[in-house]
């Protein structure tokens, strides 16, 4: 897997490339956040069948992540773990503890998704 940051990137080879949106991050306080994605690269014959319906749920879980709808989330990873042939399954795991311990702790309202690395 390929990591793209910057949705420019993304929007000049989308239509060449199964490209799934993941983390935004905001790497200092005085600069917007940006948005990473993905490239995948390695697909099974099967996945090739299904890569529309399993896009869409990655991308319900990514917006459902941002909306703290844990309950989709968790639903929807299960769904998606080892899809992609494994190349996200790492970013699935980080997901789902991150989820874990925003589940235990209640995020505030103003929280929208964004990974802070500041």
């Amino acid at each position: 897997m390929h990591i793209v940051i910057g949705t420019e990137n993304v929007q000049k080879i989308q239509d060449n490339y199964t490209v799934l949106e993941l983390d935004t991050v905001r790497f200092s306080p005085d600069t917007d956040p940006v948005t990473a994605y993905c490239i995948v690269e390695k697909m099974s014959v099967e996945e090739m069948f299904t890569v529309d319906r399993y896009r869409e749920l990655h991308q319900n879980l990514m917006r459902n992540y941002r909306l703290a709808n844990w309950k989709f989330c968790k639903d929807a990873l299960e769904h998606l773990q080892g899809r992609w042939s494994g190349e996200l399954d790492s970013f699935y795991q980080s997901l789902a503890q991150r989820i874990e311990q925003y589940q235990t702790k209640q995020v505030d309202q103003a929280w929208d998704g964004v990974v802070d690395r500041c």
